[in-house]
């Protein structure tokens, strides 16, 4: 299983997350590329700092929306989609190229991942970037129902799709995440949010939210860098799937 991690998520004098802890309990790491945070300067940190922990390196593309963190979402058309998935991914894969770091997959961040589950369109101009910068770059999409028309259009691409869960997120009977601000949606609880991830690694589900059994196939699976117990939980998430059994390895280095 792949532990990855949202992380470059500072910007400029302003710092968030505590990647340098985070970074050596994960497997794969996915970097803003400037557009809803981060700045070349952070970028560059951050990709010395995965190659420092062998920690593999993906982009994080999303809406260029700084104020609003990306969690917003954009009446964007998909070629403007598609042109802003090529540059941030080429941002990042070029910095990345300086440290000797080859780029390992791409993962869309908030409201972009959001839409493109929603919307075939903006689903098929991010994966045309992605085959367009590099067919053999993994595509990260949400794992369960969310998913499925994403994973899809990618797989119709040709391109190789890794399905992500979430350790410190909620779901509903039906797979999908509870809706930030809701009560509940994010969880802080270490022991519950390795508990849960064991049961995704060894059984393909997750409880919901309110207490249903739903089938939920994941590749990896991601801890919120900006989450105030980032470290704590994956400190406990990694030491519970060892313990069950599950080795750890970057999505790209999967046998």
């Amino acid at each position: 299983m792949d532990l990855n991690c949202d992380m470059g998520e500072s910007f400029g004098d302003y710092c968030l997350g505590c990647d340098d802890e985070v970074i050596r309990y994960i497997t794969s790491a996915n970097l803003a590329c400037g557009f809803h945070a981060s700045d070349p300067q952070v970028m560059d940190r951050t990709v010395r700092l995965c190659a420092e922990n062998g920690v593999a390196v993906g982009a994080h593309p999303g809406y260029p929306d700084l104020r609003g963190f990306g969690r917003r979402n954009l009446d964007s058309t998909p070629d403007e989609v598609r042109s802003d998935v090529l540059y941030q991914t080429g941002a990042l894969a070029g910095i990345a190229k300086a440290h000797g770091v080859a780029l390992q997959h791409v993962k869309p961040h908030g409201a972009l991942y959001n839409t493109a589950a929603a919307h075939p369109a903006t689903a098929r101009a991010i994966a045309e970037a992605v085959a367009a910068y590099d067919p053999g770059l993994i595509l990260v999409t949400l794992a369960g129902p969310a998913g499925e028309t994403f994973r899809s259009i990618a797989a119709e691409m040709g391109l190789t799709v890794a399905s992500e869960a979430f350790a410190d997120r909620a779901y509903t009977a039906e797979g999908r995440l509870v809706p930030r601000g809701t009560q509940g949606a994010v969880i802080h609880d270490p022991e519950v949010v390795a508990a849960r991830c064991v049961r995704m690694a060894t059984e393909g589900v997750v409880e919901s939210i309110d207490g249903k059994r739903v089938e939920l196939k994941a590749d990896t699976i991601c801890v919120h860098g900006d989450n105030p117990s980032a470290v704590a939980l994956v400190k406990a998430l990694g030491h519970a799937l060892t313990q069950a059994g599950v080795e750890l390895k970057a999505m790209g280095r999967a046998a």
